[in-house]
Parts: C-alpha cells; sequence; structure tokens
C-alpha cells in the first residue's frame, strides 16, 4: 500500500496524472489503477478531475497529510536500520531562517562535511515562519529559526542567545551623536525584513519598546541586502550580532548608543514531534549545538 500512497502523493504535489507517471517512470494507465485501488481501500473519492485542474476532495486532504507521514516514517524506518550499524549517511533536508542560513549555517556546513563525508544536505532559506512550516509538514528534517515558533507538532529546543543592536553607516547623520533621543530614531529612514521574518518580529518589538512609529520605511527580503543598504546609507536596521561582526570589524558598520536600542532572542532547532530521528539529523543537531558554544 505504501506505492498507492507514493503515486498519491505524487499526483497530488505535481497536479497531474501524466507528470506524476513521468516523475514515477510509469505508465499512466498503471498511475490511474494505483489511485482507483486506493480510493477503492478507503471507500470514496479522493480526486476532483477537472479538465484542467486536479483537486483534492475533504477526504482526499486527509489522507494526503498521513500519506505524507506514513511514507515518511517508512523512509526513517530504514534509515534508523540502517544506522544501527553504519555511519551515518543519505540525505537530510536542513531549513533555516536568513540570519542563521546566510551567516552561521556555512561554518556548521563545513563541518559536517569534514565529519561525516556520506551525508547529503540539501539546504532550504526562508523566514521563520516558512521554515515551521516546512519542518511540519515533513518537508524538511530539520529547522534553524528564530523567533517565535507556536505549532502542536513542532519540538522547539533552545540553541543560542541572540542580540540585536541598531545600526547604521559610519557617516550616517546619527553616527555622531552621543545620545540619540526617540525624536530622532522616529525621523529616521529603517530598512527592516517581512512580515513573518524573526528579524522583523524582534524589529517591531524594538519599536514597541522605544514608543515609536517610524513612517519611513523601506522593507527587504534578505538581511544581506539589508547590510547593504544600511552600508550605503539609506538608513538604519536592527540586525543581529551574528550578521554584523565582520563589518562591525572592518569599521563598515556600527551600532549606535541607544538606550535600550537592542533585542534579545533565541535562535532554536525545530524538529517534528513524536519523530524518531535519523542519527544523521542528530549529528547535525550536535555540531550545531558545538558551534554556537565555541562562538558565544
Amino acid at each position: 500500500m505504501n506505492q498507492a500512497y507514493r503515486v498519491y502523493v505524487y499526483v497530488v504535489e505535481l497536479g497531474g496524472f501524466s507528470k506524476a507517471a513521468n516523475a514515477l517512470y510509469m505508465t499512466q494507465p498503471a498511475v490511474s489503477q494505483y489511485i482507483k485501488a486506493l480510493e477503492n481501500e478507503i471507500g470514496t473519492s479522493l480526486l476532483d478531475r477537472g479538465h484542467k485542474h486536479i483537486t483534492m476532495t475533504k477526504a482526499g486532504k486527509i489522507v494526503y497529510e498521513h500519506a505524507k507521514e506514513i511514507l515518511h516514517h517508512h523512509e526513517t524506518m530504514h534509515h534508523l536500520i540502517h544506522d544501527l550499524y553504519n555511519e551515518p549517511k543519505g540525505e537530510i533536508a536542513i531549513g533555516a531562517s536568513y540570519t542563521f542560513g546566510e551567516y552561521v549555517l556555512p561554518n556548521v556546513m563545513a563541518r559536517l562535511r569534514n565529519q561525516y563525508p556520506l551525508i547529503q544536505p540539501t539546504i532550504h532559506i526562508s523566514n521563520t515562519l516558512e521554515i515551521a512550516k516546512q519542518v511540519d509538514q515533513l518537508h524538511l528534517d530539520i529547522g534553524i529559526v528564530e523567533g517565535e515558533v507556536e505549532a502542536n507538532g513542532i519540538q522547539v529546543e533552545h540553541l543560542a542567545k541572540d542580540v540585536m543592536y541598531i545600526v547604521a553607516a559610519k557617516h550616517h547623520p546619527l553616527a555622531d551623536l552621543e545620545r540619540i533621543d526617540s525624536i530622532a530614531l522616529e525621523d529616521a529612514t529603517w530598512i527592516t525584513r517581512e512580515v513573518g521574518s524573526g528579524t522583523r518580529e524582534a524589529t517591531d518589538k524594538l519599536f514597541e519598546q522605544l514608543n515609536i512609529h517610524p513612517a519611513n520605511r523601506m522593507e527587504f527580503g534578505s538581511t544581506q541586502v539589508i547590510k547593504e543598504s544600511v552600508e550605503a546609507g539609506l538608513g538604519l536596521s536592527l540586525l543581529s550580532k551574528w550578521a554584523i561582526r565582520k563589518e562591525l570589524e572592518w569599521g563598515l558598520l556600527m551600532t549606535l548608543p541607544v538606550e535600550q536600542g537592542f533585542v534579545e532572542r533565541s535562535f532554536s532547532i525545530l524538529l517534528r514531534k513524536k519523530l524518531q530521528q535519523t542519527r544523521s539529523t542528530m549529528a547535525l543537531k550536535q555540531l550545531l549545538q558545538e558551534y554556537v558554544l565555541e562562538e558565544v
């Protein structure tokens, strides 16, 4: 029955019988037979077959979610059995939010490559909400994010403390001031991340604790673009210490002397609850923990 579930998941995610057949190296009639057999076994229709699009019925949505879990458990079972007698190996899907993914994860991946050369990582970088969603839906084996995550199916483990500071270019008008008041901060241009980002969540928290409501804002979807924009003098931003270490050392950015002008938050590891993790996932988790302890 696992093959029927696999075929069904492919049909749903690829949006058609022919595309699923090509991906599975099967004939289209064979795909249709698997779907029909699954519908007969379930006792109801799972797909509405329109002229151009295939959509899931209510029952089909239930079967899809559980089929994903069944297939994931089946794959994990084989990994775990292999792990009993062999070195960790195989594919691992890793998700990370932008700050961690762009400025911390590459160093951890280098260690993973050196210590466990048989592990084959794939990395997906997105905002915190999207990474949490992908872990919950079993598209990712592990996630590393900043900010708050609330999801019933996800286990959240603290990884490291992060401190975020208000930063500006050396030539910004506020850079020469010994004391910066709330009026100057409110009148300044701010460069922020998009809604759903942990960095944006922290920025909104900063505005609240400073009791300011800046009207001039620019919103970008990447921390790297924000850093370069701040360096160019376009405005202020709130950025993680992990993201600005080189720029502070090289004198490209500076932190502003603002009372309460920082936000503390945590980086967290996300894993799916009630799921036994493979040795590859646990090996990566250990490397993450070791790295942040060394760098704090």
